[in-house]
């Protein structure tokens, strides 16, 4: 197991660091930082002087480096457009976006898994069928649309639910929770549902794949003839041998819900990381767009190790490959 852990590890190493060399080439490509702080009206004497300061006429080589070894000891930088570090930056919208995605991925695993096992015991009943048909919708509509019908029935036909912001949170220490109040979790329900339902879609369908092959093996039906209770051979059987793949496609999603985030985030005016990366695009803003990139793939890296490490945890076979 750990030499497993150690080569995955390793993989991780070298992801991290090509994301960090792409993440940094957008310096030279998003656009001009300078012209975004001074104007387009400034002259070029003043350019080449901010340009001297933040030290950008410096060879490619040299400032990749410079930037390596700031991200190594955890300094990101700092904005051009706040002029605060990035890294204060990131842990002020960190919570919110974490507390969503994380929310949103509780309630696809859980709901899908439940769900995908239904529709594989009793594929022909209306149940399964009207499962299978709305998974396809919500695997078909674009998130931005869906948060939009969302808001259309749920905040200004029904004056059910908020539409916009984050609502009431509660501060412990530095991180600022909307989970420990009802108003936090009013605001939260649309928006984690919105992010969750493409993956929910995702999930049922695998599951029941899944599920569907593993039910025709023939252990299975060894277990039946044993006189098994049906329960048992589901959850206990049937499931543990269809996780494998259903893990995989978990994983990769639980990194896209972090990434993707962005759309329901300006959506639903979330003040997350996603709103973040979007204001920093418009202004440029070149040290809080790498931070955000290089966090995502961190979040990636992270996502994946875990998943690995699960793979051998359901099917110690793995552990060779």
């Amino acid at each position: 197991m750990l030499a497993f852990f150690i080569r995955r590890l390793l993989a991780a190493i070298g992801v991290l660091a090509t994301v960090a060399f792409i993440a940094f080439g957008l310096f030279k490509h998003v656009g001009d930082p300078v012209t975004q702080m001074l104007g387009p009206d400034a002259s070029d004497a003043d350019r080449a002087r901010v340009r001297q300061e933040l030290r950008l006429d410096d060879p490619f080589v040299l400032q990749f480096a410079r930037f390596s070894a700031r991200l190594a000891q955890g300094d990101l930088g700092v904005s051009l457009r706040q002029g605060r570090p990035v890294r204060e930056l990131l842990a002020e919208r960190l919570p919110a976006t974490l507390e969503l995605s994380l929310v949103a991925a509780v309630v696809s695993v859980v709901a899908g898994l439940f769900l995908g096992v239904a529709c594989a015991v009793r594929p022909r009943s209306w149940f399964a069928r009207a499962t299978m048909a709305l998974s396809l919708i919500g695997a078909s509509l674009p998130t931005f649309l869906i948060g939009i019908l969302l808001i259309l029935v749920f905040s200004v036909t029904l004056g059910l639910l908020p539409s916009y912001g984050r609502g009431e949170v509660v501060a412990i220490g530095w991180w600022k929770s909307g989970l420990l109040t009802r108003d936090g979790w009013l605001h939260l329900a649309m928006p984690a549902v919105t992010l969750a339902l493409f993956q929910l879609a995702l999930i049922v369908r695998l599951a029941r794949a899944e599920m569907m092959e593993v039910l025709r093996a023939d252990y299975i039906r060894f277990a039946r003839a044993r006189g098994i209770r049906e329960r048992a051979i589901l959850y206990r059987h049937a499931l543990r041998n269809a996780l494998v793949p259903v893990v995989t496609i978990v994983g990769l999603q639980l990194g896209a819900v972090i990434a993707f985030a962005v759309v329901t985030e300006t959506v639903f005016q979330w003040p997350g990381l996603g709103a973040l990366f979007v204001d920093a695009i418009g202004f440029a803003d070149t040290p809080v767009i790498a931070a955000y990139l290089c966090f995502v793939a961190a979040m990636y890296v992270c996502i994946n190790l875990v998943v690995d490490i699960l793979y051998v945890a359901i099917d110690p076979r793995l552990e060779t490959a």
